[in-house]
């Protein structure tokens, strides 16, 4: 009975949240692609080659759920910042985080870090798979 509840409490803030996401329309591009394991994980983003003059940045998860514990960002001048994400921080298929602001104005993103892991079982679903969306300063 409690499992259900729950269930149903995470469904109804997933579904919510889902309304709020932005689109990948308006200037978003993908900066890149992951596949979170089943345990606590943090991947770095290498930013070679990509473009680094960012203003926001968000993932958007296309398979599985997954659960974003913090994103982490060092900008060119030194400046770091941590996201932290609203809400529960879970988010299933075909949905997105808010959007985060870097900090800075003329700044470049030098690194990126995220801390999330998979929630299912290991057994009956497949890994998560998130992308990673940002978009260029105006």
């Amino acid at each position: 009975m409690k499992k259900s509840i729950l269930l149903a409490l995470v469904l109804i803030v997933a579904f919510g949240l889902r309304s709020f996401a932005q689109s990948e329309e308006k200037g978003w591009i993908k900066l890149s692609e992951k596949t979170v394991s089943y345990m606590a994980e943090t991947d770095k983003v290498n930013m070679l080659g990509k473009k680094q003059n960012i203003s926001t940045i968000k993932l958007k998860c296309i398979r599985g759920t997954v659960k974003l514990k913090k994103l982490r960002v060092k900008m060119s001048d030194g400046t770091e910042k941590e996201f932290y994400p609203k809400g529960t921080g879970v988010f299933t298929n075909g949905m997105s985080s808010f959007a985060f602001k870097l900090p800075g104005n003329d700044t470049k993103l030098k690194e990126l870090e995220i801390d999330y892991d998979s929630a299912g079982n290991i057994i009956f679903t497949k890994r998560a798979k998130v992308e990673i969306w940002a978009k260029l300063r105006e």
